[in-house]
């Protein structure tokens, strides 16, 4: 996975609360291949009118090359699918926007380079009447913590751990390796001052 600290894209609003990941991805489409990618069945049921057909008016079937999604609250709420991040990434998404994430949502995300930028909702509404019905140019910073649209500029959350991950490209298993030095020394340490806690050399007795 590609580390990034800055991102420029096209920002469109998705102005629907409580997105939770079956209506990110129904899960009726989980079981096709992670190589087949996911995005075009990103948001499948909402993306649709009555009749079923595509929606031309949906924000992303109007501006398909949006990277940045302005949402409502709660957003990725419901279950742990990680699909639900693969749906965005596959469909161009980098970062999302919202005033809350579920926390397992937000979780997955970072793990697959997507940043789920918090931020209060009076700035979450500022946004939103920026961008309106346009597609909106944004640039957003992970070392400042910010998007800017326009002359408009909010400040997100993001925990530092989160922030290191996405900088670097790294999931968990990356952060952790990262600490292998670390590691090695406090199993050293351990070793010494409680042997008895270790297998003998030989094995079992």
């Amino acid at each position: 996975m590609k580390g990034w600290s800055t991102h420029t894209g096209l920002a469109v609003r998705l102005a629907l609360d409580d997105v939770d990941t079956d209506q990110l991805i129904p899960a009726r489409f989980m079981s096709r291949s992670r190589a087949d990618g996911y995005g075009d069945q990103l948001l499948h049921d909402l993306r649709r009118d009555a009749r079923g057909e595509p929606d031309p008016d949906f924000p992303l079937a109007r501006h398909p090359q949006a990277s940045v999604l302005i949402a409502g609250r709660s957003f990725g709420s419901g279950s742990s699918r990680e699909a639900a991040v693969y749906a965005l990434v596959d469909a161009g998404i980098r970062v999302v926007v919202a005033s809350g994430f579920g926390d397992i949502f937000a979780a997955n995300a970072v793990n697959n380079g997507l940043l789920p930028a918090r931020v209060d909702e009076v700035d979450r509404v500022r946004l939103d009447d920026a961008v309106g019905e346009r597609a909106v140019r944004a640039a957003v910073s992970l070392e400042r913590a910010t998007v800017s649209l326009d002359a408009l500029t909010v400040a997100f959350e993001l925990d530092d751990t989160r922030r290191t991950k996405l900088i670097n490209g790294w999931d968990d298993i990356d952060l952790t390796l990262a600490r292998e030095a670390d590691i090695a020394r406090f199993r050293e340490r351990r070793r010494r001052e409680a042997s008895w806690a270790w297998p003998a050399p030989d094995g079992p007795r």
